[in-house]
């Protein structure tokens, strides 16, 4: 099966992609394009499944660089000479202005957000769940792309494949959170069942980077926790009683 990649018109012509499980060599529960080193599937055929997606981005297989994800506000710059680290730094995006990279990023419901300004020759890639995105992970990025000579109105940003509200309950004390720090988050919360509220983790991210002040922001309307067919989904998992699950993928390059 060939690999299934998902683009947005506003990152053009830069190579990027939401890679979807198609395509993959991971089996089980795993199969398909399982590209996560920290799930339990073997280990080599995980780096098959990245030596595809390297290859499908035109980049050496040391060149996708991924961080580990800690689910924070952190952001690393990525400059020449670029040189793979034998342990990741811990954060959640990286920026760059270096050629011949790609800035990728694992997602299971969690927003995999490509940046780019293709004028200033500078990109982003952003692991965004909700306590990153609360925490300020995506402003942190587009600061970041501007130290390296992007302009805030010329990024552009899209979010991939992410779980969507209607699949995304809560409870109040996760919502007092975000009320807590402003109390117009309100607007992403809909009523559940009893006092459980329903999360548009998508919408509160197109707001940030709005807020952030960037030229366009979107996301591709995919959840991936109602297509299991092509999405790896860690709450759909956990609802099925499975033991663990396979990260999507999602790569940006110069």
């Amino acid at each position: 099966m060939t690999l299934e990649i998902l683009t947005a018109d506003s990152l053009a012509p830069l190579r990027h992609g939401f890679f979807t499980r198609h395509g993959g060599a991971s089996s089980g529960i795993f199969k398909g394009l399982n590209c996560g080193l920290g799930s339990s599937d073997q280990k080599e055929i995980v780096q098959i499944n990245r030596a595809r997606v390297a290859d499908a981005m035109d980049v050496p297989h040391d060149k996708l660089l991924t961080v580990h994800q800690v689910h924070s506000a952190t952001v690393v710059p990525i400059v020449a000479p670029v040189t793979k680290p034998d342990t990741p730094p811990r954060a959640d995006a990286m920026v760059t202005a270096t050629p011949g990279v790609a800035l990728a990023v694992l997602t299971a419901d969690c927003q995999p957000v490509l940046f780019a300004d293709p004028h200033a020759g500078v990109i982003g890639a952003a692991h965004a769940g909700w306590r990153g995105a609360l925490d300020g992970v995506l402003e942190a990025t587009v600061d970041a792309m501007e130290a390296l000579g992007a302009t805030r109105a010329n990024i552009n940003a899209v979010i991939g494949p992410s779980i969507s509200q209607t699949a995304y309950e809560v409870g109040p004390e996760f919502m007092d959170s975000f009320l807590a720090e402003d109390p117009e988050s309100s607007r992403f919360f809909a009523g559940g069942v009893g006092d459980r509220v329903q999360f548009d983790l998508p919408g509160f991210g197109l707001y940030r980077l709005r807020q952030a002040g960037v030229g366009d922001a979107t996301w591709t309307r995919h959840c991936t926790y109602g297509d299991a067919d092509r999405f790896y989904s860690y709450r759909r998992a956990t609802h099925l009683g499975e033991a663990d699950y396979g990260r999507l993928i999602a790569a940006i390059s110069l």
